[in-house]
């Protein structure tokens, strides 16, 4: 066979290869993956802001929360924000717990670094927040109020108990029946001054812990304590009388306790020192066993004391006035301090943040018998009364801009239709001392199975007050692990509340929606964790709701 012919062979065949591979290529089609057309068409989508009506709706505003470092460092949330959104509001960085140090002195250069970052995108920021219980210095203000101390000792001797028996007074001593008591005349105690106790044993008894008078203290002595005891004593005969360790005056325990006392027709002063052994401890009493002589016994200027190897502090509480006045100058302080310094860029505050108690919704909250109080708690409320919150709004007032808008805030108003009637009366109530609330803002961490009637409600409620009506912090939890059932639960939610804000608030009380979770969070968050509540998820990746939250703005006539 010839060269040639092995060529055009050769050639033959793989022509027919190529010929059954077209015919392949023609005979199937692949429908593009359902997965991929709906992030294709959800990525279609413009950004956010770009949905909003601007003619009819120019003052509205959509926020994003967002940390302080994640903006002024320019990082990829930073990016998603300046595209999407009008407003930030910081989560922590802009409170009390962040500003204050522990001088009182506030540290403003990170929030000013903010603005300055924030004026450049043309980006406005949301003040959050001037007066709230939590994410507070609570340590500098608790310090402020803390008692005075009176004086200040070394090492020394702390007085346990005493007894002069110039009064009526016998709530540390007592006797036993074979035992008659009297006070002898003024001016016959020990060296002729005052009077003394006199105790009559009237015979001698079989024992001489038949007749007893104790002295009584607290707290009960422990191991290794060292205790004093000193008293002026005489008796009309001489005679002896042992000490017994009692728990409780006749509960005994120990048959000495602080040795045996000499008594003489002249007055004379018993001291004796001792260190707690294993017999005397937990004892609060101290017998004296007077049965073995009949005669009457003298007592005067009685004192136990203790020593305190570390010294002694003696304070006193500030009255609730003193306590009022300190806490109204530093709430004057933080937010004359912090409102000047943010006035020339920042036009709108959360001045007064979730003040109605989740338990009695028409009343405030309130730090009083709480148990386990976190580091940051402090209530306001509880020094200034329920005017706490006129104050902030004056303060916020008079050094701010005329124009600025100033909101009161609080959460699970859609899921308590109560509280968010309590907010509104409470709004009523600072009004009627003359502050001017301007907005009210419900936060809204609602879920998938958030209750919707409730929702339409509330925002019903907040319309008729004639306030600016703010969604302050809104996500939407789907779950530890949403089925695509539950994140288009979600993403119907998102819509939901977008669409009862424009149907239910006039045009000229929408003051903004604030998007609290822009992307899911991670597992191990401070926040809603693992809870996939985003409108992104953890890789920026938009997600169904995205799609929906844009179709309610588009809504907004």
């Amino acid at each position: 066979m010839n060269k040639l012919y092995k060529k055009l062979l050769l050639s033959s065949i793989l022509m027919m290869a190529a010929s059954c591979t077209n015919d392949n290529a023609l005979k199937y089609n692949y429908d593009k993956p359902a997965s991929i057309a709906n992030q294709e068409e959800i990525n279609s989508y413009s950004d956010l802001k770009s949905y909003v009506d601007r003619t009819a709706n120019p003052n509205f505003k959509l926020g994003a929360g967002i940390s302080l470092s994640d903006y002024t460092s320019k990082s990829l949330m930073y990016r998603l924000v300046n595209k999407n959104f009008d407003e930030i509001t910081l989560g922590y960085e802009m409170k009390h717990g962040a500003i204050v140090k522990s001088d009182g002195k506030l540290d403003l250069d990170n929030v000013n670094k903010l603005l300055a970052t924030a004026n450049e995108a043309n980006v406005s920021v949301f003040g959050h927040t001037l007066c709230w219980h939590a994410n507070q210095n609570a340590a500098y203000l608790n310090s402020l109020i803390a008692p005075d101390i009176l004086s200040s000792t070394g090492p020394g001797w702390d007085l346990v108990t005493a007894a002069d028996f110039e009064t009526a007074d016998a709530s540390n001593y007592q006797y036993n029946s074979n035992v008659v008591a009297s006070f002898t005349a003024v001016g016959q105690g020990a060296n002729g001054i005052g009077r003394a106790l006199k105790l009559n044993n009237a015979v001698v008894r079989t024992n001489d812990w038949e007749a007893q008078f104790y002295l009584k203290f607290s707290p009960a002595v422990q191991v290794g304590e060292k205790y004093t005891l000193s008293m002026d004593v005489r008796a009309d005969v001489d005679a002896s009388s042992p000490t017994q360790a009692q728990i409780t005056a006749g509960n005994y325990k120990h048959w000495d306790f602080f040795g045996s006392i000499s008594y003489t027709p002249i007055w004379t002063t018993y001291s004796k020192e001792i260190t707690v052994t294993t017999e005397m401890a937990n004892c609060g009493a101290i017998a004296f066993n007077l049965g073995k002589t009949a005669t009457n016994f003298y007592f005067d200027n009685i004192t136990l004391k203790k020593f305190n190897a570390t010294g002694s502090i003696q304070t006193k509480d500030k009255t609730p006035e003193q306590k009022k006045a300190i806490i109204g100058d530093a709430l004057e302080k933080w937010i004359t301090g912090m409102v000047k310094n943010c006035a020339p860029y920042v036009k709108a505050w959360d001045v007064v943040n979730e003040p109605m108690d989740d338990g009695n919704p028409y009343e405030l909250k309130t730090g009083i018998g709480k148990v386990n109080m976190a580091a940051d708690e402090f209530y306001w409320q509880d020094y200034l009364g329920k005017d706490y919150a006129v104050d902030a709004f004056r303060l916020a007032r008079k050094n701010g801009n005329a124009t600025d808008k100033l909101f009161i805030n609080d959460y699970n108003l859609e899921y308590s239709i109560d509280k968010c009637n309590g907010l509104i009366q409470y709004v009523t109530y600072i009004e009627s001392k003359g502050q001017k609330i301007d907005g009210i803002g419900t936060q809204m961490h609602i879920g998938i199975n958030s209750d919707k009637e409730k929702i339409n409600t509330m925002f019903k409620l907040l319309a008729a007050t004639g306030k600016l009506i703010k969604v302050s912090e809104l996500d939407v939890a789907a779950g530890l692990n949403p089925t695509e059932s539950d994140l288009k639960k979600q993403a119907d939610m998102y819509k939901y509340v977008v669409d009862m804000y424009v149907k239910n608030i006039p045009t000229n009380q929408r003051y903004g929606i604030t998007v609290w979770g822009l992307t899911d969070s991670k597992t191990d968050s401070s926040w809603l964790p693992g809870q996939h509540q985003g409108l992104w998820d953890l890789n920026f990746t938009r997600k169904f709701s995205y799609a929906t939250f844009a179709e309610g703005l588009k809504g907004m006539k």
